[in-house]
């Protein structure tokens, strides 16, 4: 695979460390290896344990804690180019989870907590691959979720009880960060009030007979599982209380924009993959005696396409390195705007990558088709690409709320 035309934005050297490093271990992961995991929708254990043999499944967790003590502008490139190598979206996505849900709990977690847990999730012996919010009726609107979390009347623990949907790798997690209402919405001065933290051990919550779990069957990402959840008088000890009672959702919020930059760099190595297929294939496929990159109605769309994945790249890259120094709201923006523009851009480089194909866009072996469905996908997660716009549009520009 030839890297020159990625290769033109300017790194530190911690992440030329941490491409170069990622870069080396995906070679042994070939586009055979993902198309086989996406055809059978079998998660990719053996890479995932490459990552964990090699400590970056603890890139986010200090030092004091056993892992790598990076930052946000080092895992968006490990998890572009996890992408780009040919893993598609689907790949940063197997263990997305596992990174950035270990964030709350080294900003809020008691000590005990940090000390007993951190270790494990940075050497791949625990995982903490799930995060559970959404629900069937409350989606892109998160505060009017319905799962209750109660105190027992001795104070020991929260009875939690609820559903909840589209909950990624719970399969693959001992543990899961779950969200509930400690408050009901209707008591509260704000809806964004009385939403608590959890971290539930999954095989505790079997072990009750507290929680049951039924895969979605979806047409992307087929080999990072989705589930819909079921709690029912799952008994979560005290001090699996995440931070402050009734401050959940603002815990969240507060990693929002570093996630959502990562998000926005697995759709740009996603839209690099893309288009290393349609290179590839306009060079190598003769039709009428010449390359058929030769032709502009197959190059254009292809140089259009670099175009707008270089121009998210930067975008993305900047916010990440100016993230200590930008305040909430110009922070928010830029990580919009990189999500929005991003998806966008992985979009048009994978339809570019299929028509430049013909009929074999659509062929399995050629992979372009599985970056397709996964591009598709990166308009919808983890926010809507309208609501990344109404986001802007509220909140930079001064328009109405519109929702």
């Amino acid at each position: 695979m030839t890297h020159a035309w990625r290769d033109t934005i300017s790194l530190t050297g911690e992440q030329r460390l941490v491409r170069d490093s990622i870069r080396d271990l995906c070679s042994d992961f070939d586009a055979a290896y993902w198309r086989e995991a996406d055809r059978s929708e079998t998660y990719p254990s053996e890479f995932v344990d490459a990552l964990a043999d090699h400590g970056w499944l603890g890139i986010l967790v200090p030092e004091e804690y056993g892992g790598a003590g990076m930052s946000t502008s080092e895992v968006v490139v490990m998890m572009e180019e996890i992408a780009a190598s040919g893993g598609g979206f689907s790949a940063p996505q197997a263990i997305h989870g596992g990174i950035y849900n270990s964030v709350p709990l080294v900003k809020y977690a008691s000590e005990e907590l940090k000390s007993e847990l951190l270790p494990r999730v940075a050497s791949g012996e625990a995982s903490i691959q799930s995060f559970g919010l959404t629900e069937p009726n409350a989606g892109s609107n998160s505060t009017a979720i319905e799962t209750r979390a109660e105190r027992t009347d001795d104070g020991d623990a929260y009875m939690i009880n609820g559903q909840k949907i589209w909950i990624s790798r719970v399969d693959q997690s001992d543990y899961i960060l779950l969200m509930a209402r400690t408050t009901p919405q209707e008591e509260v001065e704000k809806s964004t009030r009385g939403i608590s933290m959890f971290l539930v051990d999954l095989a505790d919550a079997y072990e009750q007979d507290g929680l049951e779990i039924e895969a979605i069957d979806k047409t992307a990402s087929g080999f990072v599982h989705s589930f819909e959840m079921w709690f029912s008088d799952l008994r979560v000890p005290a001090e699996n209380l995440i931070g402050e009672e009734g401050r959940g959702f603002y815990q969240v919020l507060d990693g929002l924009n570093e996630e959502r930059l990562v998000i926005a760099a697995e759709c740009v190595g996603l839209g690099e993959a893309a288009l290393e297929r349609a290179i590839d294939y306009a060079n190598d496929r003769e039709v009428f005696g010449r390359p058929i990159g030769a032709n502009q109605a197959i190059q254009h769309p292809i140089a259009e396409a670099y175009a707008r994945v270089l121009a998210a790249k930067q975008l993305v890259y900047a916010a990440a390195e100016e993230l200590d120094d930008t305040d909430q709201k110009d922070a928010g923006a830029r990580a919009n705007v990189a999500k929005y523009l991003a998806a966008d851009a992985a979009f048009k480089a994978a339809d570019a990558a299929v028509q430049t194909h013909g009929g074999f866009g659509v062929a399995r072996e050629y992979d372009v088709e599985r970056y397709f469905r996964e591009a598709r996908l990166t308009r919808l997660v983890p926010i809507t690409q309208q609501l990344a716009l109404n986001y802007l549009g509220e909140t930079v520009l001064g328009l109405p709320r519109s929702y």
